[in-house]
């Protein structure tokens, strides 16, 4: 009869991902060794073998867990909600969740060129539908821009001002991710004209 796995096995690994991602974002995936990782969750070499059989097992876990958080937010907003509430809505989750998932998110942008190919593809299959989520809100609201073959472009650089906040935005500065998110959506729906500033009325 096989043995079950330990109490406290599954909230043991959540350490593990987490500390993993937080130093791969900080020191990069190549730079980082399982004898760093497993010093940082206080555990042996051998016994965070126990949990990944590798550094690249690891790498795979935080990408797809945080894909499939991307894909389970995009799921959670209704579809049937007009265009432009649901694409800001979808802004504000994004935000919201790269917010909370800094270091996976990094992570998951900067790092998945290490995978190999099958589970790299597995990853970018997932990223395809979180931005084919995206683009029909845009498609819906926009249509003659799907009809000028613009509609992909546009939907890349709203994600580029979502993806990439982390690189200047400080966790405890004047600005928080949940100010910024109407501000991005407001940018890109209309331009700078249209950015409310704090205490202006939407």
């Amino acid at each position: 009869m096989a043995r079950g796995r330990a109490p406290g096995y599954e909230d043991q690994r959540e350490h593990i991902l987490h500390q993993a991602a937080e130093l791969f974002a900080r020191a990069g995936y190549a730079a980082t060794s399982m004898n760093e990782v497993a010093s940082a969750c206080g555990l042996s070499k051998p016994a965070l073998y126990h949990y990944f059989k590798d550094k690249n097992a690891l790498l795979l876990e935080i990408c797809d867990a945080h894909i499939t958080r991307l894909i389970a937010l995009v799921d959670g907003v209704d579809q049937q909600l007009p265009a432009e509430p649901r694409l800001r809505l979808l802004i504000e989750r994004f935000v919201q969740e790269y917010a909370h998932a800094i270091n996976e998110h990094r992570v998951l942008t900067e790092d998945v060129r290490f995978l190999n190919e099958e589970d790299q593809e597995r990853i970018l299959n997932g990223e395809r539908q979180v931005v084919e989520s995206v683009a029909r809100a845009v498609r819906e609201l926009r249509p003659q821009t799907d009809q000028a073959g613009l509609t992909k472009a546009l939907t890349m650089l709203l994600f580029g001002m979502m993806n990439w906040m982390f690189t200047w935005l400080k966790p405890h500065g004047a600005l928080s991710y949940d100010t910024m998110a109407p501000v991005v959506a407001d940018l890109f729906l209309g331009g700078v004209g249209a950015v409310q500033t704090p205490g202006q009325k939407r």
